[in-house]
Parts: C-alpha cells; structure tokens; sequence
C-alpha cells in the first residue's frame, strides 16, 4: 500500500487535522464506551501533560485553508518526522496570532509549575532560571517564548509522536509491577499463616487458577474465525455470509474511513468475556484490560502496515487476503500463559520494595521524634503562659491594693471627711438632719475670741 493517501480514498472523508489527530492519539479509558465525539477533530485526553496545548493548537491549526489543504496531501510520515510545520509559515497572519497566544499561555503555565514544584520544595528564596529549566520541556521552543513558530510545531508533533510510542510499553511495564506486587503480598501472606491454614490457602489458590484456565476457546484478534464469530453473536448475520467490507463498514462507528483504536477494541469484547467475569473471584480486571491492550497491538501490527495507528478500509481487506488469517486452529494464548515477570525481576522488585519500606520507616521514625520534641515544647510553652498570666493577675490585684490605700476615707452615706486640720476648709455636718434637734440642744460653733483693739496711744 502507497505510504501516500490518494484522492479520493476513504481516508480523505476524514475531517481536517483528523490524521495528525490520530497520529498523535492514545485510547481512552478503556473501561468507558466508546463515545463519538461533539467536535469531530477532538482527539481522546492522551494522559500527557501539555495535552490541552496539543489540541489547542491542532483546532487552531484547522482553520486554516492553506494548511489543511497541505495536510491532505501529506502522508502519516511526514507528520511524525515534523516536515509538514515547514508549511506553517503560509498560514494566515489571525492563525499565527493565536498560537503565538496559545504559546505564551502555554510557557506562562510551565513557569507556574514550576514555582509550585520550587515552593513544594521548601525554598521559596531560590533564585529560579526559567530560561535554563523551561529546557526540559521538549514540546517547544524555550528560546522563542513569545511567538509560535515552525520549530514549535515540529517539536511538538514529534515529542508527541515519541511519548505516544512510549505508551503502550509503559502500560506493560506498570502490569508487570501490578503482578509482581501481587504475588509479593500472596507470598508475604503465606508466610504468616501457620501450616495448615497455609496448605488450604495454596489450595484454593490452585483451585481458582484452574477455574480461571477453564474457559471456551479464544480466537485469534483479526482471524476469520475471531470476526465471524463478532458477524454472527453481535451483528445477527448469517456467518456464511461473511463479508469483510460490510464488516468494516458496520464497525467504522463513526464513520471516518477508518478503524481507530477504540472501535479496534469494541470487536474484542466478545472474546474478552469468555475469559474475564467481574463476578467471579478467580478472575482479575487488571488483567482483563492488559489482555486487550496485547489484542490491539496484535492486530495493529499485522494490519496497521503503514503504522498511523489507523486502519483504512484497504489495509483492513488487505489482511483478510493473508493465509494466516483463516490459520489460526490453536486459538489466543491469554496472559497467564505468557509469566509477565521471570523470578529475578521478582527479586529485585522485593529488594526496591524493602529498601522503600525501610526508608519510609525512617523517615516514620524521625517524624515520631519531631513529633514528640514539638509536643514537649509545646509542653513547656503552655506552662510559661500560665506563669505569666499568673503574674500579671497578681500585679492587678496589688495595683488594686495600692488604689484603695491611698484613696480618702468616706463617711457612711458615701460622703468624703476632711479633717479639721485641714485649714478653713468646711467640715460637712454629721449624719442626719439637725432641723428637728431643739435649739437648747443644738451645738452654736465656737467664735474665735475678740481681742480687744489697742489705741496707738497705749503703745
């Protein structure tokens, strides 16, 4: 098949962009439905994290003639390898405006990130060169931060393009660390049980790996048998009437000329359910979606021959004229025919888990003893408080001691007495009311004795 796409194949009804689209796509949680999209160049959330830029700039991108036009012509190729950006310096002036915009948005929230990363780190005073560190994000151009240009464009398709490959082998990766851990802890289990209990525990165990192994047959992902058999159960057609273009039109959900991963998946289902059961103890939904994942790339690797991670309507008949397609009599091998991890991964993925466990005990340790020493302080402090305002209660009550010392005598109805000593000043009269003393009775204040006047002739 020609690497490019010529006019007026099926391909070409994609809408525009949908290529770079799928190529820079990742399938979607695969335990949702497949969902056609609102917007027809919205690609599914591909888990990176500059994933909002990426479609951002693909929408923007879009509305561009000249640029849509150049992508017709383009084969998967030249997107991944970046050499459609050359063509970005023909866009419009309004759609370089906005990716200019969308870049700087998109090195203002990478400077963000990282100040958040710096102040998680406890150093606030950190002298941060956002030159030199915005240099690890390799989607764009750090020496350019104010307008987008072809190297961004380039750059952001083929970082995109590297981290997508990379996706399906960390999935595996991640299954491998989920088995591995799961046969620590059974392991780890065993060991705490006594001989007997330990004996019944093995045995169940083996009787839930046998109920597991027994299931129907497993046809090949893509094999005449795997699709007559999806032809029959879930289209309700006669399977001697097979036909592989009606077959693919029937499953191009969204009608785009292709197959995508997603819908790839959908056509698994049925040979998924003969082995998993979510009701059923012995059987692991973990590996339920590790199975799928090994079926798709089964089927991308022997039909996706120009590898864009789509299947056209010429590759798909394509593999049905292929001798291995109707030879497939042994049938799928499922994942626990396939040991996801050998006994010395098993090894070293223990000796990483008790050097972690060992490190976060320590560190447990130390947090117990700041912990304690803070409550100590804490201790202390709380007495020192209590001894000051012990104190300033008693400076209060002795400034109030001192107050009513020094304030003057009152009579009883409230009145001040002053002394008679005090000069000419009044004396208030006694308590009560003399107008009901009789006058024999009543006290005449004393007059100062008149001395007699001298004449100046007696001196």
């Amino acid at each position: 098949m020609p690497t490019s796409v010529p006019r007026g194949a099926p391909f070409l009804l994609l809408p525009p962009l949908l290529m770079l689209s799928a190529v820079l796509a990742v399938p979607v949680d695969r335990a949702a439905p497949h969902q056609e999209d609102s917007q027809a160049t919205e690609t599914p959330d591909t888990g990176l994290y500059y994933h909002r830029y990426l479609q951002e700039v693909i929408n923007v991108l879009e509305t561009d003639g000249h640029f849509r036009e150049k992508l017709q012509a383009a084969n998967a190729e030249d997107i991944k390898s970046g050499k459609l950006s050359q063509e970005l310096d023909f866009v419009s002036h309004n759609v370089r405006t906005k990716l200019d915009e969308l870049k700087r948005q998109e090195v203002s929230r990478l400077r963000m990130l990282l100040k958040a990363k710096m102040d998680a780190k406890q150093e606030p005073n950190l002298q941060v060169d956002h030159m030199n560190l915005l240099k690890q994000f390799e989607h764009l151009d750090p020496q350019n931060q104010h307008t987008f240009e072809a190297r961004d464009l380039e750059l952001l398709i083929q970082t995109a393009t590297r981290d997508l490959a990379q996706y399906d082998a960390a999935h595996h990766e991640e299954f491998k660390r989920y088995e591995m851990l799961k046969e620590h802890e059974r392991r780890r289990y065993l060991e705490s049980l006594g001989e007997e209990q330990r004996k019944e525990a093995e045995r169940k165990l083996q009787e839930q790996q046998r109920r597991h192994r027994e299931h129907p047959k497993v046809n090949v992902p893509g094999s005449q048998a795997q699709l007559k058999e999806v032809w029959e159960e879930l289209d309700g057609l006669d399977p001697n009437r097979f036909n592989p273009k009606t077959f693919f039109i029937l499953h191009d959900i969204n009608s785009d000329g292709v197959l995508d991963e997603q819908e790839l998946e959908a056509l698994f289902t049925k040979e998924l359910e003969k082995v998993y059961d979510p009701k059923n103890e012995e059987d692991d939904m973990r590996e339920m979606e590790e199975e799928r994942l090994r079926m798709r790339e089964h089927v991308m690797k022997n039909v996706d021959t120009n590898q864009d991670r789509l299947v056209t309507l010429e590759e798909f008949l394509a593999s049905t004229q292929r001798k291995e397609f109707g030879e497939t009599a042994e049938g799928w091998k499922t994942v626990e025919m396939y040991p996801a991890y050998t006994e010395e991964e098993l090894k070293r993925f223990e000796e990483e888990l008790a050097a972690r466990e060992a490190e976060l005990n320590a560190r447990a340790q130390r947090l117990s003893q700041e912990t304690e020493a803070l409550g100590r302080s804490q201790d202390r402090l709380e007495a020192q408080k209590r001894e000051l305002q012990q104190a300033v209660l008693q400076m209060e009550q002795r400034k109030q001691q001192q107050q009513e010392q020094s304030a003057p005598p009152s009579q009883p109805d409230g009145q001040l007495q002053f002394r008679a000593d005090t000069g000419d000043a009044p004396v208030p009269a006694p308590a009560g009311d003399q107008k009901d003393v009789p006058a024999s009775e009543k006290k005449v204040p004393e007059q100062p004795p008149v001395l007699p006047q001298l004449d100046s002739q007696h001196l």
